[in-house]
């Protein structure tokens, strides 16, 4: 599972970067580039920031935990990006489904610390 950490982290890294350097170029002209930059920003943070949850997750053995937040990233950044590049806003009817995976991650972290 680390290494799937590690690998989440890798392209968070990699995506942070291009929304911060080569995407604003990408969204010249949009009438809501600076909604768009905030979605990938968002998503780049949820991202890099669950990277690492799976990384604390796999230390303790929570692999359910490890799963839910690789789900959540996909789906909830996932989609936060696209929404980014393509500008289709009925993406952003997934992002709560990633946020629900990345929330019973948590919970289901907890609960491995409890037992």
């Amino acid at each position: 599972m680390m290494s799937v950490a590690a690998l989440f982290g890798f392209f968070a890294v990699v995506l942070g970067a291009f929304g911060a350097h080569g995407l604003e170029r990408k969204l010249v002209g949009s009438p809501e580039r600076e909604q768009r930059l905030k979605w990938w920003s968002t998503g780049a943070q949820y991202h890099l920031a669950h990277a690492l949850a799976i990384g604390l997750a796999a230390t303790v053995g929570a692999v359910a935990a490890c799963r839910c937040f690789a789900i959540g990233i996909v789906l909830f950044s996932g989609s936060l990006y696209a929404m980014t590049v393509t500008g289709v806003r009925k993406l952003g009817a997934i992002t709560p489904l990633g946020g629900l995976a990345m929330l019973v991650g948590w919970a289901w972290l907890a609960w491995s610390a409890l037992v």
